[in-house]
């Protein structure tokens, strides 16, 4: 998939996707920026993500759940979050385990699971670079669920690499991320959360969104393409298939036959 970013000026590219070519894709976990980021993400998270235009946006991919039986089935979810997604599941897994790096949300999670009678399973992740996952054995999930997630992961080939391994015949990843790298995402941030991070923090915006979302939209779906079998798949908000007119890209696929 190619992006208008590829030929846009440094300049423009800049203040839309953030300075990469001095920031690179790596957390420095010492920077007082990315400190002061994991001070403020809940707040940040709640404001730009859970209400107004962001709420609808992210619910826009939260949809494609309703397109897979969950019933009986084995479930691991990469980054939960709040579990907004939950309204949409299409029967009652047997097990649903979770896996993130912020403990808060896996604790607002396990109470919306335990209030539905779900069996569930939390694993906190310390080390957000390492792409596998402890306890979790091979050819064991009927589905991972990845929403909003396969963007922070870096690099993200070992990871889907090892999603890959823990999947059933047939297992199925099913998710979305949004369109970063396109030119309709990054001008809807520069109007939204990027003024959110102006107004709210002294953190620089140019160097946590290079952090934030290292992938962008053509290098996910070029590798979910690659390792697995399209099963079902949409942009949002148009049906033209384009990263830079679009907000959203959901999806399933499948594990490829051996």
């Amino acid at each position: 998939m190619m992006l208008l970013s590829n030929y846009l000026p440094e300049k423009i590219n800049k203040v839309l996707f953030g300075d990469r070519s001095k920031f690179g894709y790596e957390v420095d976990y010492k920077d007082k920026d990315w400190i002061e980021w994991e001070s403020v993400y809940y707040d940040f998270y709640s404001n730009t993500q859970k209400k107004g235009v962001g709420k609808y946006v992210n619910d826009s991919g939260y949809k494609i759940f309703k397109e897979f039986n969950f019933q009986d089935k084995v479930i691991l979810e990469i980054g939960p979050g709040s579990l907004p997604h939950l309204n949409f599941m299409n029967g009652t897994p047997s097990k649903y385990i979770m896996v993130d790096v912020d403990e808060d949300f896996l604790k607002i999670s396990e109470k919306k699971l335990e209030n539905l009678g779900i069996q569930f399973e939390n694993i906190l992740i310390k080390n957000r670079q390492d792409p596998q996952i402890p306890n979790i054995k091979n050819n064991s999930l009927d589905a991972i669920v990845t929403f909003y997630s396969l963007e922070h992961l870096y690099p993200l080939e070992p990871f889907l690499n090892e999603y890959e391994k823990y999947l059933k015949k047939d297992g199925v990843i099913i998710g979305a991320v949004p369109c970063e790298g396109g030119l309709a995402w990054g001008l809807g941030r520069f109007l939204t959360s990027r003024r959110w991070l102006k107004k709210n923090t002294t953190l620089n915006p140019d160097k946590i969104i290079c952090w934030e979302h290292p992938n962008f939209i053509s290098l996910i779906k070029d590798l979910l393409d690659d390792k697995f079998e399209i099963v079902k798949n949409r942009f949002f908000p148009l049906r033209v298939k384009s990263g830079d007119f679009n907000l959203v890209y959901s999806f399933i696929y499948k594990k490829k036959s051996q």
